[in-house]
């Protein structure tokens, strides 16, 4: 069973930082883009920021400067370290890979992390 598991959320001020973290297991045979979105009350859910199995990064404009993806190819995980938080960066996080399985192609989702951002 496939599965993608985030961790690393929690409450923290303006102006602090997280790290988070999503794990890939399962019987993958390659995993591409590897990426974190967000979605906060009310609104759609958003791209954060996503990263090729090669390292090529793409990020929103809202997070550019502050946010950095990483992965480690090798453990299957991609972490999100976040840095200069504001309020406006409340949301679930998660995280999504588009992954090469034994049959087949198929892109998966974490369940979310939950980053609030207050005083």
């Amino acid at each position: 069973q496939v599965q993608l598991v985030e961790s690393g959320g929690g409450l923290v001020q303006p102006g602090g930082s997280l790290r988070l973290s999503c794990a890939a297991s399962g019987s993958i045979v390659r995993i591409s883009v590897m990426g974190w979105y967000r979605q906060a009350p009310g609104k759609e859910r958003e791209l954060v920021a996503t990263i090729t199995s090669i390292g090529t990064t793409n990020y929103a404009d809202s997070v550019k400067g502050r946010f950095t993806i990483s992965r480690d190819n090798g453990a299957r995980t991609v972490h999100l370290q976040i840095n200069s938080l504001k309020t406006e960066d409340t949301a679930v996080y998660y995280c999504k890979a588009n992954m090469d399985l034994w049959t087949g192609l198929k892109v998966y989702w974490g369940q979310g992390t939950q980053v609030t951002v207050s005083s």
